[in-house]
């Protein structure tokens, strides 16, 4: 069965939407040519990273349990500021992630969503401790308090979200924000 655009990445906005999907990640496993699976909370495979090799730039193919493609991550080149473009799984783009050029207090990133609102990413990305926001009102938190292990990290987004997006988007600032600790 083919996944819609509306199926997967049009994101309904709630006023006061509590956090009921989450998901873990072990990120010392994101890097390229890894391939990774991200968990629910109950442990359960849900969704597949599969980091490609021997391309020029970053690319991650985001995909479900049953190896269906939903989504593509890659990176974008000759860009001043960091950037990585999500598409859906027919290569369309959907948005566009780009860290803020002068954040003084907190690391910032920009997602610019395609057919959506804007999302802010704005915390502690490097110790994994941030939001995702639309409008100003929290969608999605990746913390490493969630799980209680070292290397792994939660995403806990609201319910009425699309978390195939919001999952991408934590892999693309993880990626870009930690991409040079990670290849040592």
């Amino acid at each position: 069965m083919d996944y819609t655009f509306e199926e997967l990445f049009i994101t309904t906005y709630k006023e006061e939407t509590p956090m009921t999907n989450r998901y873990k990640i072990r990120q010392n496993l994101i890097s390229i040519g890894d391939d990774f699976w991200i968990e629910n909370e109950a442990g359960r495979k849900v969704f597949k990273v599969d980091g490609k090799v021997l391309r020029i730039r970053k690319t991650l193919v985001f995909e479900d349990a049953n190896g269906k493609k939903l989504a593509k991550i890659k990176e974008r080149l000759l860009t001043i500021k960091d950037t990585m473009v999500i598409e859906d799984a027919n290569g369309k783009d959907i948005a566009t992630v780009k860290k803020a050029l002068l954040t003084p207090l907190r690391d910032k990133w920009n997602v610019k969503v395609k057919d959506g609102a804007d999302l802010v990413v704005q915390g502690n990305i490097l110790d994994f401790e941030y939001t995702i926001k639309a409008g100003g009102r929290k969608i999605a938190e990746i913390s490493k308090k969630i799980f209680r292990l070292t290397d792994t990290y939660g995403v806990d987004i609201a319910d009425g979200q699309n978390d195939i997006l919001i999952l991408a988007i934590a892999i693309a600032v993880d990626m870009m924000a930690h991409g040079d600790v990670k290849k040592k």
